[in-house]
């Protein structure tokens, strides 16, 4: 089957070709009739199987009749994360360079003063995520009262990330004689009685069974102490000579973290989390499809629907929480039939988490046991021995070579031919020695008056010698 076997405009097709497709996925084969005679949807496809195009191809055909008008946009998409919106917007710029459709990306982290220009406009295209779609709407400065066609992309993680009351709201705003078109990699109660309240009589389509991994991907699991995962990450990256990769880590500091010490070993890796505004991560997501860097590490803002061609390799750093989060990362690699491999380390502590991921998943995931020197890496310092001597004298550090012996006392002055000191206090009324300091320490009320009346702080110990 061919995409003009779909039912497809020239103009689209022509787009589809110089993009370098040329059979349709056995989601889009199935999928693109359905939207085109206007029919609601439940699209049901692993991840990396083509749903975006899906429903991006006969969108452009359906709106290429009718006309725009302000701040009631035609269409809508909504998407979990920012990185996904762009990509769409992506698709639309491709396949749609043959139409001309008005087209607005809605996303947070930039600020609103061009996306509410562009909706003043007029868009038959609005791609957005659901908090910013919201803020603007209750600012009054978009309708929804114009929209024919929604669709809800990456459901499950919609419900992962807490946006299934605000897209439930969304759909209130929304005309009841609408088509609606629904995508999720799995089918979780919640999302089965969202597509029940606002589809009308769904057609389903299901390519895979829900949850399951791609053939095309070795998967391993690797036994691995927490303190020594970042060396057997750099001796499986050393080893398979890994040209594309994305790392996993569960926490946005160990992003950071980990990124860091990869770059300080010679890798060259960038980072991509939550925490960062929209236009560095996007900077760096171009920065790796471009391959000046090589290697991804991400939270799992990075793990959904993210299409990035000739990612070899996909690391789980820490093995996922959720085990519908282990489907989605390593669907980041073996992407349009090409093969890929899979390492999830696994802790002492992960036993409960990869037990779920087998369970949902029905397959046991083969274990690899990866040798790593013991001796770590000797750090850039000189040998103790050729070190310079700290010499601890009156509270204050001073350094003597090693090789230099210490100050003779030849050169002072006999202790019977020193001056007397006669303002020299008895010995009965001197300051406490230092040991019956140490002895009286958890005492206020021993010894004189010295500046302090209570126990002497442990942080103050090294200075005073004590």
């Amino acid at each position: 089957m061919s995409f003009a076997d779909l039912g497809l405009s020239d103009e689209l097709l022509k787009a589809v070709e110089s993009s370098g497709y040329s059979e349709p996925t056995a989601i889009q084969a199935a999928a693109i009739p359905s939207v085109l005679m206007m029919r609601d949807m439940i699209g049901i496809a692993q991840t990396g199987t083509g749903k975006t195009a899906s429903f991006v191809l006969p969108m452009i055909d359906i709106l290429a009749q009718g006309r725009s008008r302000a701040r009631m946009p035609r269409s809508l998409i909504l998407e979990p994360t920012r990185e996904l919106a762009a990509q769409v917007a992506e698709n639309f710029e491709k396949y749609g360079v043959n139409h001309k459709l008005s087209m607005a990306l809605l996303i947070g982290g930039v600020q609103m003063g061009d996306q509410v220009k562009a909706l003043e406009k007029g868009v038959d295209v609005l791609i957005a995520t659901p908090g910013r779609l919201m803020d603007l709407f209750q600012r009054g400065k978009i309708l929804l009262t114009g929209c024919e066609l929604l669709v809800i992309d990456e459901a499950d993680r919609m419900l992962d990330m807490g946006f299934i009351p605000d897209i439930e709201e969304i759909c209130t705003k929304l005309p009841r004689t609408r088509q609606t078109l629904l995508f999720s990699a799995t089918m979780p109660p919640p999302i089965k009685k969202l597509a029940d309240r606002f589809l009308s009589n769904p057609k389903q389509i299901e390519v895979a069974r829900p949850a399951s991994t791609n053939t095309n991907i070795t998967q391993r699991l690797v036994p691995v102490k927490a303190d020594r995962k970042r060396d057997v990450l750099r001796t499986l990256l050393t080893r398979d000579n890994v040209q594309t990769a994305i790392i996993f880590c569960n926490r946005k500091t160990t992003v950071r973290e980990l990124n860091k010490s990869l770059r300080r070993h010679g890798f060259k890796s960038g980072e991509i989390h939550g925490d960062m505004e929209q236009p560095q991560r996007l900077a760096e997501l171009a920065l790796f499809k471009s391959g000046e860097i090589n290697i991804l590490v991400a939270s799992d803002v990075a793990a959904r629907g993210l299409d990035i061609k000739g990612v070899s390799h996909v690391y789980n750093f820490d093995a996922p929480w959720h085990p519908d989060d282990y489907v989605h990362r390593i669907g980041r690699t073996g992407r349009a039939g090409a093969t890929g491999t899979a390492y999830t380390f696994v802790t002492a502590d992960d036993a409960e988490n990869i037990e779920n991921i087998e369970k949902l998943t029905g397959q046991s995931i083969e274990r690899e046991e990866v040798a790593v020197e013991t001796s770590r890496p000797a750090r850039d310092e000189a040998p103790r021995e050729d070190r310079p001597r700290r010499v601890r004298r009156g509270g204050a550090d001073r350094a003597e070579s090693a090789e230099a012996p210490r100050t003779a006392r030849e050169d002072r002055a006999p202790r019977e031919d020193r001056p007397a000191r006669d303002d020299r206090p008895a010995r009965q009324d001197r300051e406490p020695r230092r040991d019956d300091r140490r002895r009286g320490r958890d005492s206020h009320d021993d010894g004189p008056d010295v500046g302090w009346n209570g126990p002497i702080p442990s942080f103050l110990d090294v200075k005073l010698g004590v």
